[in-house]
């Protein structure tokens, strides 16, 4: 998306991306909500209030989810290139958190 201009189409890939590994982590302990808020606070709770990891985690979550609203349901919201690209650089960063605690888990 972000290649082909796809700038809120992008935003929108990130945050899942990001989504998706918070509910990898989730199911560790047995846990799934059918609203985001849920998962995303029961990730909070319970692995960045913890201290398992660190608080940034939190602000890029929210950061995403955020952008995402906006780019889906603000009509004239336009993302630009250079938000799509720091939001993807933040989504890889979540990932490699989340991968590498998956890894020390020995679940990867």
């Amino acid at each position: 998306m972000f290649e082909n201009g796809r700038y809120k189409n992008a935003l929108n890939r990130a945050y899942y991306a990001i989504f998706h590994a918070i509910r990898a982590v989730n199911s560790l302990e047995e846990f799934d909500s059918s609203k985001h808020s849920g998962v995303i606070a029961f990730f909070n709770q319970t692995f960045v209030k913890e201290g398992i990891f660190p608080k940034d985690m939190s602000k890029i979550i929210r950061h995403a989810s955020e952008s995402r609203e906006k780019a889906d349901y603000l009509d004239f919201f336009v993302a630009s290139k250079d938000e799509a690209e720091k939001q993807i650089q933040r989504a890889e960063l979540f990932q490699t958190e989340i991968e590498e605690y998956l890894i020390n888990k020995k679940i990867l």
